[in-house]
């Protein structure tokens, strides 16, 4: 009987070694590496780096934040270390130094690309990833982005509601089948996948906080 707990034991330890290990990490010391403070969804550490500095219109519509110019990157625990996912939000001239600092420090770029168009000024979209010790990925990442003009301080608050969201949002829920929420003036859905999706052996849950997920927003612009 006492063989068999521990052969049940050691089977349990090696069909789990994340949830074994995912205590190990010392996320204070991920939150100072990276100057921010995570939400966390399970295990995974998620933390907004929004553009807020940037003042980005379409065909004469200010862009706000929470539309599209969300940057942010996950960790989720993985081995005793960790998995890091993210999108940066970066002018074309703030490319080039930042992936190369990204890419110094070991970091995968896994895309570049556009998430709006005729959009002035210009806004590209950094996807990074890779696996590593969790502190020292942080840092590498803020590192990269002092090579841009991303704002690390927390935002100015002002006392008041938070601003309104012109638009039917109960009919939009209806039509999507998801809730949403309001945040910074703008609707969002995040529609996380249904289906197992796993990076490097290793099964990504929950799904929607590492951007596993189809995010769309919605942002009045006055009678539509």
């Amino acid at each position: 009987m006492k063989r068999n707990l521990m052969l049940l034991t050691l089977l349990a330890v090696m069909a789990f070694p994340t949830l074994a290990k995912a205590a190990d990490i010392d996320w204070k010391k991920v939150d100072a590496a990276l100057g921010k403070t995570a939400a966390v969804s399970g295990e995974v550490h998620r933390y907004g780096i929004p553009r807020s500095d940037l003042h980005v219109t379409l065909d004469g519509v200010a862009i706000k934040p929470a539309l599209a110019l969300g940057g942010w990157v996950a960790f989720a625990p993985t081995h005793g270390q960790a998995m890091v996912m993210g999108d940066l939000v970066l002018l074309e001239t703030e490319i080039t130094p930042v992936m190369t600092k990204l890419l110094d420090g070991g970091l995968d770029i896994t895309a570049i690309h556009n998430h709006i168009l005729r959009a002035s000024p210009a806004t590209f979209y950094m996807h990074v990833g890779g696996p590593g010790a969790p502190e020292k990925m942080a840092a590498v990442i803020r590192s990269a982005l002092s090579a841009s003009n991303t704002p690390f301080d927390p935002p100015t608050t002002t006392a008041g509601p938070a601003p309104a969201v012109d638009l039917d949002t109960a009919k939009l829920d209806q039509i999507m089948g998801v809730k949403g929420t309001a945040t910074g003036g703008v609707y969002q859905f995040g529609v996380p996948r249904r289906d197992a999706i796993s990076e490097n052996g290793m099964q990504i849950a929950p799904a929607g906080p590492m951007g596993v997920a189809t995010a769309i927003n919605f942002q009045p612009t006055g009678g539509g």
